[in-house]
């Protein structure tokens, strides 16, 4: 915490997206400095009454003071270049980890303002990147430029700052449109409404309404481990979604080298079809070492050997994903396969660590 009583420190990652958006010649698109100008003629967001300072290069702004009487101080560090989050790939998740693992003893928490595409990903993967976590990083956006008369920046940006500051949990979430969410079970589910984001499994962390609800029993056991970033991730890591008349050649060729893990979208509670060819296709990409990761294409329910369909592919070495969200299987899977190399594990190992819990993600 600061060291001034009535004031919490934190640090904000502009990284792109909607929110810092200005509208240009082909369209609304990332604008650098744009974001501290409409910040600083926001008053909830940069008390007018305070000069804006400057630390290390990095605007610093204040909000005005809390129902609770505390404010937030925060600076905000734009990242070279922004980006619309349709762009981002594995290098961008290792920045933002590594830049929330270099400040990490000097703020009391962090706020990652993302764009809504890629949030879910960038959540899941950042939860399982910064082990060993012990301060609130939540990541946040908008569907509508905080520009804009009439937008949802505002809201989940100011809620974002609330939540990190005066109620911190210490993990990876996703504040918007008043819920906080667990980051790696978040998904995005609608692209044209401002309740952009869901937590189908599992409710919300927090409900901001007239006051804050904050759920205590989802809290977490505290991480015991030391804190550390880990940014060793596979980039050869896929999704396909199993569809009725998919034939083993499209299978086959999906799962060529260089691909090292595939996270697949299967129907109700991990059905795919019984078919000898597409089992065999299967069978023949585990026994090189390929890990396949079976996750229910249904937005609520998970995985379960309920059906004979479902057993078949368990026999063909396909791993069971519990109810992972697809964007957890991804960003989990890519972080399995990134560490397998250097620390030798056997197959047995990796299944092991993907159907175990590691921040909260799985049931």
């Amino acid at each position: 915490m600061s060291s001034l009583a009535r004031e919490r420190r934190l640090l904000v990652f502009h990284t792109g997206g909607t929110i810092g958006m200005r509208e240009g010649p082909r369209g609304f698109a990332p604008s650098r400095g744009a974001l501290v100008q409409t910040i600083a003629a926001t008053p909830q967001l940069h008390d007018p009454s305070v000069v804006i300072g400057e630390r290390d290069g990095r605007p610093v702004l204040t909000t005005p003071p809390f129902a609770s009487g505390l404010r937030v101080r925060y600076e905000l560090l734009e990242h070279e270049p922004l980006l619309d989050s349709a762009n981002l790939d594995l290098s961008h998740w290792a920045r933002f980890a590594e830049d929330i693992g270099r400040f990490h003893d000097e703020f009391d928490g962090f706020v990652v303002l993302h764009g809504t595409d890629t949030m879910a990903f960038t959540a899941s993967a950042l939860s399982f990147m910064l082990e060993g976590l012990a301060k609130p990083v939540v990541l946040t956006g908008s569907q509508i430029p905080l520009v804009r008369l009439r937008n949802d920046g505002l809201d989940n940006f100011l809620g974002a700052l609330g939540l990190a500051a005066l109620h911190p949990i210490p993990e990876v979430m996703l504040y918007f449109h008043h819920k906080l969410l667990r980051g790696n079970r978040a998904s995005k589910h609608d692209a044209s409404s401002l309740d952009a984001f869901d937590s189908p499994n599992v409710p919300p962390l927090a409900v901001v309404g007239i006051d804050v609800e904050v759920t205590e029993a989802l809290r977490l056991s505290p991480d015991e481990r030391p804190f550390r970033v880990c940014t060793e991730l596979c980039p050869h890591v896929a999704s396909l979604r199993i569809y009725p008349g998919i034939t083993a050649e499209v299978l086959a060729n999906f799962l060529r080298p260089p691909l090292e893990g595939l996270v697949l979208e299967t129907y109700g509670s991990g059905n795919g079809p019984e078919r000898a060819d597409i089992l065999d296709v299967l069978r023949e990409a585990v026994g090189r070492g390929v890990l396949v990761l079976n996750v229910t294409q249904c937005p609520r329910g998970e995985v379960r050997a309920d059906y004979q369909v479902g057993r078949a592919l368990a026999e063909a070495g396909v791993i069971a994903g519990g109810d992972l969200t697809s964007e957890a299987a991804m960003a989990k899977l890519a972080l399995v396969l990134g560490q397998r190399a250097r620390e030798g594990w056997s197959r047995e190992e990796q299944v092991r660590r993907l159907q175990t819990p590691i921040r909260g993600e799985m049931s």
